[in-house]
């Protein structure tokens, strides 16, 4: 059963504390976040410190055309619990998220944003929960006034929409900024499938879960890379990922064209064997004829779409390309790395 509670901003380092000998992992998949490093190591890594865990930071470097890594490389340079994962090009954040995932050695990880709409406080409300005994500590948004109405509205829609079709039920307000046990992580991390909705795959492990609602913050630096085109993919991504509804739709619709037009061609041949009658309406057959080629090219587009996913599992490519690591035991001293292919283990 998932249960919420108010996020403590002034929760003390001992209330957070965990049972000793725990590790913390924080990854953060990041695309042109070069202007938001500074202010976030200085937030976050004073709250690690403060929980009194061992802690370790990867940072997924996730095809950034700034100055994103190096900047990453002169911090981790000055802290060696800093670890670096640079993708050989921009996969997506799911992928990156993926990526961080498979090298956490944390006993739990907590997954966050590089721009501090994730606000660090809110981690030590994650770690009192996980202490709890929660295996997933998740972050609900406590207001989404600072989007535009358009935008509440579809969201609104998206959601109830997915829980109708889909097997999952997504809290409202959730994203990925949340805590994960390591038995969520390691289930997480066996999954094969390289078109990955993690929102929906958050939902479908279950295990404890536990919401914490938090305020979110304005971007500090940059721009978000998620337009409205982007967002529209993510959100059929979900759908294909989570339903057969979608195909099932076409069945039901050509039921609903063929028997009427069956009973109707009925009509015609009887009243043309009986009467003579010829059925006059070029336009209007032209007209049916379009129409049902049309509903047919989408059915098909929407098919196409469900069979390029499964060509795309079954070709088995990885998720993720590793182009440079830093920090890792694994990686070499000059801190440079051939490629690497990890499609979901490292």
């Amino acid at each position: 059963m998932l249960t919420s509670l108010s996020a403590a901003s002034g929760s003390t380092a001992q209330q957070a504390a965990a049972p000793a000998g725990k590790r913390l992992s924080i990854v953060i998949p990041m695309h042109n976040e070069e202007g938001n490093l500074d202010a976030l190591f200085q937030r976050l890594v004073p709250v690690l410190e403060g929980i009194g865990l061992a802690f370790e930071i990867i940072c997924v470097d996730d095809g950034s055309r700034d100055g994103t890594f190096a900047a990453l490389t002169a911090h981790q340079a000055r802290e060696p619990r800093l670890k670096l994962l640079r993708l050989s090009r921009n996969f997506g954040k799911e992928a990156a998220m993926s990526a961080g995932l498979s090298h956490a050695s944390g006993d739990a990880v907590v997954l966050m944003d590089g721009d501090l709409q994730h606000p660090p406080e809110t981690i030590v409300t994650f770690v009192e929960q996980w202490r709890q005994g929660m295996q997933m500590v998740y972050g609900v948004r406590a207001s989404r006034l600072t989007d535009p109405w358009m935008r509440r509205f579809l969201t609104k829609l998206y959601y109830r929409l997915l829980d109708k079709m889909s097997e999952v039920t997504l809290p409202r307000g959730a994203g990925d900024f949340r805590l994960l046990d390591r038995s969520v992580v390691d289930a997480l991390n066996a999954m094969p499938e390289r078109n990955r909705f993690m929102k929906g795959l958050f939902s479908w492990v279950g295990f404890r879960q536990v919401a914490v609602p938090f305020e979110v913050a304005q971007r500090h630096a940059g721009a978000s890379s998620f337009n409205f085109w982007r967002l529209l993919r993510f959100g059929l991504d979900g759908v294909a990922s989570f339903s057969n509804v979608p195909l099932r739709v076409w069945s039901w619709l050509g039921i609903a064209l063929s028997v009427p037009s069956f009973f109707y061609g009925l009509v015609i041949i009887t009243k043309t064997i009986m009467f003579g009658r010829d059925t006059p309406g070029y336009a209007s057959l032209m007209v049916a004829v379009l129409f049902l080629g049309g509903v047919q090219l989408i059915g098909l587009g929407v098919l196409g779409d469900y069979l390029g996913r499964v060509f795309t599992e079954v070709k088995g490519r990885p998720m993720y390309l590793v182009n440079e690591k830093v920090g890792f035991d694994d990686a070499p001293a000059s801190g440079g790395a051939s490629p690497s292919v990890v499609g979901g283990h490292p």
